[in-house]
């Protein structure tokens, strides 16, 4: 685990002293969308997180790895935002890595992936890192996952 001052749950098992790896694709990091978010969003919550993206090589002060075997550090969770067509051997290659876990965005979820999971002992975990977060007044009204994750665990904000 990671060197956090404090460790919250996020869901189930998963807490932010994990080290999370986030894959998406390269315009998904660069034009802000999912991937993106959901790497800021560990990131403010603490979290050691690597953004991972082929054609990307820095994002901010931090540096983009092309695949989770280029890795330097040992990742906890993997956290896919891609759909399953582009990850077809995300469960080899995150149980090839270390992961214990795969932390399932809903857009890429398909069943065959828990039979996966289970065959190689990884544990997934579905649902969107984006619901753990509190958002600040008026953002959190207008903001889609703070309403679909409402009685969702939620990470406290920074002050």
């Amino acid at each position: 685990m990671a060197r956090v001052e404090h460790t919250y749950t996020f869901t189930g098992e998963l807490t932010t002293g994990h080290r999370f790896a986030v894959i998406g694709r390269e315009r998904s990091f660069r034009k802000h969308q999912h991937a993106w978010k959901a790497w800021r969003a560990l990131k403010d919550f603490g979290c050691v997180v690597y953004p991972v993206a082929l054609k990307v090589t820095r994002l901010g002060n931090a540096k983009v790895y092309p695949d989770l075997a280029s890795l330097t550090d040992k990742i906890d969770v993997a956290v896919p935002c891609l759909p399953p067509e582009e990850i077809p051997d995300l469960v080899a290659l995150a149980s090839g890595s270390g992961c214990s876990y795969i932390w399932f965005q809903e857009q890429s979820w398909k069943e065959e992936f828990q039979e996966q999971c289970e065959r190689l002992g990884v544990k997934a975990v579905r649902g969107c890192v984006l619901l753990h977060k509190i958002y600040r007044r008026p953002f959190g009204f207008f903001h889609p996952c703070y309403w679909h994750g409402w009685r969702a665990d939620k990470v406290p904000l920074k002050r």
